[in-house]
């Protein structure tokens, strides 16, 4: 689970007076923290965006696997405003319709997150007070499924952004092959006819 202290921020993004005293040119790959990209995350990660997620900000929501917003959070590529890049945006036609990318990108103006949850950036909304026991649930959820299924899944959704259909289905049959042949594959079901919880091995 990823969020943030108090209620105002999740992240507002790299520090501009830092980058003017320093002259930042092109940042190293390494500036930012990319879940998926320069950090390998194989377990679903979900965020709970309390307060603004800006620039950095909305980039570390945009590589979680899951959002979950306060009412008062909000969303936006700022980088247009300040002069600055965005190459890590590219995953963002992904995620919401190409001219709604574009108009964050151009723009630099913030989304509400109940917008961001009919676009379906975001998961759900929530209360403020709710977030982060709303959030933990969700985690909960996951972390009681069979966990080699659950990497299987995360590893499956971004095929299609990476792969023509018909590369993606024989790359998901690779992926989900060890999950069928699993010990975890033959305690489901058994657990489903004794009438019990499974008992994930991870095996």
């Amino acid at each position: 689970m990823l969020t943030a202290a108090g209620d105002r921020a999740f992240c507002a993004g790299g520090d501009l007076k830092e980058m003017a005293t320093q002259a930042l040119g092109v940042p190293p790959p390494d500036y930012v923290p990319q879940p998926g990209r320069n950090i390998e995350v194989d377990k679903p990660v979900v965020a709970a965006v309390n307060g603004v997620a800006y620039a950095g900000g909305f980039l570390l929501t945009q590589c979680c696997d899951l959002v979950v917003a306060a009412e008062h959070a909000r969303f936006a590529i700022t980088e247009a405003r300040v002069g600055r890049g965005a190459p890590w945006a590219a995953p963002l036609p992904y995620l919401l319709p190409p001219r709604i990318a574009m108009q964050m990108l151009l723009t630099g103006e913030p989304m509400a997150a109940r917008r961001a949850y009919e676009l379906g950036l975001v998961n759900e909304v929530v209360a403020g007070t709710d977030l982060a026991g709303r959030a933990r649930e969700l985690a909960e959820t996951i972390a009681a499924n069979a966990p080699l299924s659950v990497r299987a899944a995360k590893r499956t959704v971004g095929l299609l952004a990476q792969l023509p259909l018909s590369e993606a289905y024989r790359e998901a049959e690779r992926i989900w092959e060890p999950v069928y042949l699993s010990a975890d594959a033959q305690e489901g079901p058994r657990a489903f006819s004794e009438k019990r919880r499974p008992v994930w091995s991870g095996r």
